[in-house]
């Protein structure tokens, strides 16, 4: 099916979808706060990636990342996190969604594990020169154990989310273009 760019305005449909996805986010942090790492914003803002775009995952990801850290605690990470789910949704936006309707389910499901390691990576390259760190590697290393657990976890929620976010959005949009 073809949208056309109508979408791209905010209106009133758009918001509230993005409101509700943004809450989503949120509250799913909220919810798994108790295992590090293991949450599924990654996932869910590459279902987002993929079905509504990039501009639509940065602006959840951006406002799940502020919102949630309200209650979770700012600082410098924060940025760091930023930056981290940005690049995921910009490099799922230019790799995968061009290839996305060819790729088999279980490499999607890869794909959401690797993305576990690259915001690991990426969350590092970013915070490091905040904190003073001399040595990246043996920083980044230390951490990849908390990187595991986001990837496996990446993994689990795609499995899980996937079957279920990818037809509400496109039933969402095939409802908002049939107006």
């Amino acid at each position: 099916m073809v949208f056309n760019h109508s979408f791209r305005q905010f209106s009133t449909q758009r918001l509230t979808l993005l409101a509700m996805l943004t809450t989503l986010c949120y509250v799913s942090r909220l919810m798994f706060q108790f295992l590090p790492n293991v949450q599924p914003v990654t996932v869910i803002l590459i279902i987002l990636t993929l079905t509504l775009g990039v501009v639509d995952a940065l602006i959840v990801s951006l406002l799940s990342i502020l919102i949630s850290n309200i209650n979770l605690g700012m600082g410098v990470w924060t940025i760091a996190q930023i930056v981290s789910f940005s690049l995921i949704v910009m490099m799922t936006g230019l790799l995968i969604k061009p290839i996305f309707k060819k790729l088999p389910f279980f490499i999607l499901i890869i794909y959401a594990v690797f993305t576990g390691y690259a915001y690991g990576f990426i969350i590092s390259l970013v915070q490091a020169p905040f904190f003073g760190i001399q040595n990246f590697w043996v920083y980044y290393l230390s951490g990849l154990s908390f990187d595991t657990l986001h990837a496996f976890g990446n993994g689990i929620f795609y499995l899980l989310l996937a079957p279920i976010l990818f037809p509400l959005l496109t039933k969402s949009l095939e409802k908002y273009y049939s107006n």
